[in-house]
């Protein structure tokens, strides 16, 4: 089976080498770069059913869930959960891979990482 990558377009002052993705919040006062390369990634963390995916993503087994194995378990439709994957995928929080008529999504924990070390000292 040939696997295609999902071609979620992401370009963020990060990959352009605007910032250095992600300094922290506390230690100096940001740049309006690196204020708006954190609040895309934050924004993304500011739902509740983004929350969950990203939670169900973070304890899967494999690393990695198929978009219809989330349908059910969030009670949201195919489309919902689409849009959210699609939020997460820009703020670069989460990677699809289409696989067949399916796409499979990994958390990118690197990503997430880096978040959260913006708001710690």
């Amino acid at each position: 089976m040939v696997q295609k990558s999902l071609a979620i377009p992401i370009v963020s002052a990060l990959e352009i080498g605007a910032v250095e993705c992600c300094p922290s919040v506390l230690a100096a006062p940001l740049d309006a770069d690196e204020a708006a390369e954190l609040a895309r990634g934050f924004h993304a963390l500011g739902d509740p059913v983004r929350l969950r995916v990203l939670s169900m993503l973070a304890a899967a087994p494999a690393g990695e869930i198929c978009v219809c194995d989330l349908v059910g378990p969030v009670g949201k439709t195919q489309g919902t959960i689409s849009h959210h994957l699609r939020i997460l995928g820009e703020a670069g929080l989460v990677h699809g891979d289409r696989r067949g008529k399916w796409v499979w999504y990994s958390l990118d924990r690197g990503r997430l990482a880096a978040l959260k070390g913006a708001i710690e000292p």
